[in-house]
């Protein structure tokens, strides 16, 4: 899969059966909390 601004998913959607755009919101919105970087005070 590329990953770049305007990613085409229909692909990978189709051959896996997946909303993968779907899912990846999800993901994010699941794990992107205020402070969760895991590189905070190591540069």
């Amino acid at each position: 899969m590329e990953v770049n601004s305007s990613p085409g998913l229909e692909g990978i959607e189709n051959a896996t059966g997946k909303d993968v755009a779907g899912l990846i919101y999800e993901f994010i919105e699941k794990n992107a909390k205020p402070n969760n970087n895991k590189t905070k005070g190591r540069g």
